[in-house]
């Protein structure tokens, strides 16, 4: 093949197709770090204001296209005051993280020491809820508790549950494989059945779990039994082997990819 059939064929071909990828990629990857955060709710709204605005246009609807117009600079200056902490996290995550994602093995790591945790605290009857974010953030619950930032291990987060340590009461939030914060408070679930038949970490448990698509691990003081809370649902008095498997299936990487394209594909 002479140059000039090579350069040609990389104009026509290779550099089109290296420009679409290279841009749906940097895309891909801005969505899923909004996702990790509150930022995605905010660019929902702007996305649906910018076709409110297309369809007025189109349909020349003077007095809508007026009004959006009028308000087009002070929405631009509003949303750049809103969003500022959540692009000061994005800038943060991707300081903290390879853009490539997390590796799987660091993933197995902090998921066995919560699970192991989790048994000492359940035969020494201390109640524990662990909540483990997945595709949606939980930056409004980790602002309200104590941040920690830290490197999950179990020694860390049987010391968290201590009864004598002041945090032990709150949840401990695990986000990015890093234990966020503890001493969250969370949202208690509207559910009536649970309401009348279990405390309030398992309905503050299932109420994140109703508001978000993170998964949360329960030790009951009462009964020393393990739960889990995920997709609306509570799953009660299950084993440490169960518990494992669950988490080690609802955060691989196949899953995550799937909750994230669910996520994309909602209304």
């Amino acid at each position: 093949m002479n140059v000039p059939t090579f350069i040609e064929f990389f104009t026509v071909y290779v550099r089109p197709v290296l420009d679409v990828g290279i841009l749906a990629f940097l895309i891909y990857k801005t969505y899923q770090l909004l996702v990790m955060t509150d930022a995605v709710y905010l660019i929902r709204g702007l996305l649906i204001l910018l076709a409110i605005y297309g369809i007025s246009f189109f349909l020349k609807l003077s007095t809508v296209t007026w009004i959006m117009n009028i308000l087009a600079p002070g929405l631009v200056i509003g949303l750049a005051i809103i969003l500022q902490p959540e692009l000061r996290r994005i800038f943060i995550q991707i300081g903290r993280q390879s853009i490539f994602g997390r590796k799987s093995m660091a993933r197995s790591s902090w998921i066995e020491a919560a699970v192991s945790a989790s048994v000492y605290l359940a035969e020494k009857r201390r109640g524990a809820i662990i909540v483990m974010a997945r595709k949606v953030g939980l930056a409004s619950y980790i602002e309200k508790g104590i941040p920690l930032d830290a490197i999950i291990s179990t020694s860390l987060l049987i010391s968290v549950f201590e009864h004598d340590n002041p945090l032990h009461d709150g949840a401990a939030i695990i986000s990015q494989g890093r234990l966020a914060a503890a001493g969250c408070f969370l949202p208690l679930s509207d559910q009536q059945e649970i309401r009348k038949t279990f405390g309030s970490r398992h309905r503050a448990a299932l109420g994140i779990a109703e508001e978000s698509d993170a998964v949360v691990l329960v030790v009951s003081e009462e009964t020393g039994t393990l739960s889990l809370t995920y997709d609306s649902k509570l799953y009660y008095d299950l084993s440490s082997e169960e518990v494992l498997e669950r988490l080690h299936i609802l955060f691989s990487e196949r899953n995550l990819r799937k909750e994230g394209n669910e996520v994309a594909n909602e209304p």
